[in-house]
Order: structure tokens, then sequence, then C-alpha cells
């Protein structure tokens, strides 16, 4: 299909490297890693997206891109509450029991660093997540709140709100736990703003519980 579209420019994440040698066959390679194990990946979105403006001739729209997000973000971050020092788990549901938890070198975790919040999740990651970690684990961060990026496995929407585990956690009771549309998360920079604007709305009315 490649070769039949026969493009000018063929743009890959650093997990296809391996098919580099493959695809310079049919057209020029262009690569920049954004998600690298334990490394905060938003500065390394902007260098991409400025780099890719570069390759392709729009610098300058690139640039105003990247201007636009981090403005866009510090605006959002001053719209925080207060009150709203709690941690935040970030994660996406497997199953019925157990759960992906973003960390820092996500785009989840490094934009809810960039809004002024304290991502709950501190263990060790893979590539920026740790799967799967059972329900049980959101429990040891009791006053934190809980921000599910959906899709949901069909089952688990169905099953969540009668699910004995879940409805016992200090969030869920405290009314702290919400669902967001969903989001790319390896996305690069249009991820990120989308995840800020959808965390911030969340949050906003579940800093008090």
């Amino acid at each position: 299909m490649l070769r039949i579209v026969a493009p000018d420019l063929i743009v890959i994440s650093n997990f296809y490297e391996y098919q580099r040698p493959m695809l310079e066959r049919i057209a020029p390679v262009f690569a920049r890693t954004i998600y690298e194990a334990g490394m905060p990946p938003y500065a390394l979105a902007e260098a991409a997206t400025l780099a890719l403006g570069e390759k392709l001739g729009p610098q300058a729209e690139a640039k105003r891109y990247v201007d636009d997000t981090a403005e866009e973000i510090a605006r959002l971050r001053v719209t925080l509450p207060a009150s709203s020092g709690r941690p935040v788990f970030v994660i996406s549901l497997g199953d019925s029991r157990h759960f992906r938890a973003f960390g820092r070198d996500s785009m989840f975790g490094d934009v809810l660093t960039r809004l002024g919040l304290v991502n709950a999740w501190t263990d060790e990651t893979s590539y920026s997540a740790a799967a799967p970690v059972g329900l049980e684990a959101l429990a040891r961060v009791p006053e934190a709140s809980i921000l599910i990026v959906s899709p949901l496995p069909a089952d688990v929407g169905r099953s969540l709100p009668t699910n004995a585990l879940w409805n016992a956690l200090p969030a869920v009771r405290a009314n702290r736990a919400a669902v967001l549309k969903p989001v790319n998360h390896f996305g690069c920079l249009p991820s990120a703003r989308r995840f800020a604007r959808l965390a911030m709305a969340a949050l906003a009315g579940r800093t008090h519980g």
C-alpha cells in the first residue's frame, strides 16, 4: 500500500525504528523520539513538532502551535482552585479488577505536572505506564482524585457502578473519580492539549470532596 501511495516522506516513532531499512526503500523516513522510558515526553513532543515543521516547510505554523499549546496549559493552570492540592491518579481500566497507571514519563503525567498537580502514581512504569495493577492500589493514596481515560471495556462500563471494590475506594466514595473522553496516551501536543482541557474540567468540581 505504501508503494502504491508513493509518499514523499514517512513519519515514524522510535517504536518502529526496526522497520526503517524497509521503509527507506519506499521514501525518506523522519523519526523523532517522544516516548522514552523514564523521560517526561512533553519537551520531546515540542522538539518533534518543530523538527517536523522544519522538514515539511511550515516552520512558523509549527512554532505557533508549540507556543499556543504551552500558553493554553499555562492558562488552565491558573484556573485551578487554590484548594486543589490533591494528588491525581490517571488510569485506564483493563477489566473490572485491574488498571493501567500513567506515570511521570507519560504525556498525561507530564501535563499534570505542568498544570501544577501531583501524580499520585510514583512507582516504576514501562514506557509511560504500569499494568496490570489491581484496583486496591488506588487506596494507597486515599486523598487522591482519580481520572479514568476512556474508552472503558464494555463489560467494565456495565459492571463498574456495582463493583464492590471500586465503590469502596475513598476517591469513589467522595465523588473524586471521573471518566474522561478518549485521549491518545501515545499522542503528541494535540493529545497534551486535549488531556489538559478534559482533566481540568473534570477536576473543577471535585477538588473539595
